[in-house]
């Protein structure tokens, strides 16, 4: 496996800890009448199951799984994969750190998830540059059949 589809998957697997432990920790405190600290958490809990864990996943396995260029050697240009990493771990976490932000000021809040969002986004465009080489259609000898 590629060490570029170990580093995503691992960092998945990190995210879907995480996700898991908060939503447990949210349960808790909702339980104990903390309802307003539980609220805090959902935003970071829903981020790093949603985008962390599963897109990241996803990139992961495509990345390993997609078919190679220039006979089975090569997998193109992978700084744009990289890219699409570092761009989706740090706007998953710029997400998670504006949403458990203290309420100081809603503006701060929005223009952190905004930035956080717009580095999700960027990393999706990142990854399908990667990608667009290496999807194509089955041979002609897979499409007869």
């Amino acid at each position: 496996m590629p060490r570029l589809a170990c580093w995503f998957i691992r960092a998945s697997l990190a995210y879907l800890l995480a996700g898991f432990s908060l939503g447990a920790i949210m349960l808790a405190l909702k339980a104990t009448g903390h309802q307003g600290m539980a609220i805090r958490g959902l935003v970071p809990h829903v981020d790093f199951l949603l985008i962390g864990w599963t897109v990241q996943l996803t990139m992961g396995v495509a990345f390993w799984i997609l078919p190679r260029l220039e006979g089975g050697v090569s997998r193109g240009a992978v700084a744009p994969a990289w890219l699409a990493f570092v761009l989706l771990n740090a706007g998953v976490l710029l997400v998670a750190l504006a949403s458990v932000q203290t309420l100081a000021s809603a503006e701060t809040m929005s223009s952190g998830r905004l930035v956080g969002r717009a580095a999700e986004v960027a990393a999706a465009l990142a990854f399908a540059v990667h990608a667009w080489r290496r999807i194509r259609a089955a041979s002609v000898d897979a499409q007869v059949r």
